[in-house]
C-alpha cells in the first residue's frame, strides 16, 4: 500500500520480492525518478547518464543539493559499487562548487534515506558540524532555490565541468 511523503507523493512501500530492489515495485515511481523524468519540477546543477543533483526543496543550508542515481534504489548498502562510487565523485565536484560559491569552509556530505525510498545523498556548504541536522531544513521561495542552484551551476562550470551542468536549470537535459 502506498505511503504519502511530505511532498504528497505516493510511494509503493519496499516489497519482500527476492530479486527486486527494495524501495521499488516495479510499477510506482519514486519522487525523485518523477523529478528526473520531469513530471514533478526540479532544480538542476549536474547531469550524467548515471546520476543528476538538484536542489532540495528545504535546505538546511543555502545551496543544499542531492545526488540522485538515475536508477531506483532503496538503500545506498545495496547500490551496485561502480554507480555508488560515480555517486561520491560527483558529490565532491558539487562539493566543492558549493564551497566556492557560498564561500564556506568545508562541504558536508549526509547519507540517511529515510524520507524517499530511493538512494540520495545530501551535499551541503556547511560552516559548523551543530548545523548538519535535518532540524534545520526549511523551505524556501522556489526563487531562491533557482539562484542558490546557479550559484553552484556557476561555480561547476568555473571548476571545469560546464558539460555536466545541463542547458536548463529544470531539466537533466
Amino acid at each position: 500500500m502506498p505511503r504519502s511523503l511530505p511532498h504528497r507523493i505516493p510511494v509503493a512501500l519496499p516489497p519482500s520480492t527476492p530479486g527486486v530492489p527494495a524501495g521499488h515495485d516495479g510499477g510506482m515511481s519514486s519522487v525523485f525518478s518523477l523529478i528526473i523524468d520531469g513530471t514533478i519540477p526540479g532544480t538542476f546543477v549536474w547531469a550524467d547518464d548515471v546520476c543528476v543533483a538538484f536542489a532540495t526543496i528545504e535546505p538546511i543550508t543555502p545551496g543544499h543539493m542531492l545526488v540522485v542515481p538515475r536508477v531506483e534504489v532503496d538503500q545506498f548498502t545495496h547500490v551496485e559499487d561502480d554507480v555508488l562510487a560515480h555517486l561520491i565523485v560527483v558529490a565532491k565536484h558539487i562539493g566543492l562548487a558549493q564551497q566556492r560559491a557560498f564561500d564556506a569552509p568545508r562541504a558536508a556530505l549526509i547519507v540517511a534515506g529515510f524520507e524517499v525510498p530511493h538512494t540520495h545523498l545530501h551535499v551541503l556548504p556547511a560552516w559548523s558540524e551543530a548545523a548538519l541536522t535535518f532540524a534545520n531544513a526549511r523551505s524556501v521561495p522556489a526563487e531562491q532555490l533557482a539562484a542558490d542552484a546557479e550559484r553552484v551551476r556557476g561555480a561547476l562550470r568555473e571548476l571545469g565541468h560546464g558539460d555536466r551542468v545541463p542547458p536548463s536549470i529544470s531539466s537533466p537535459g
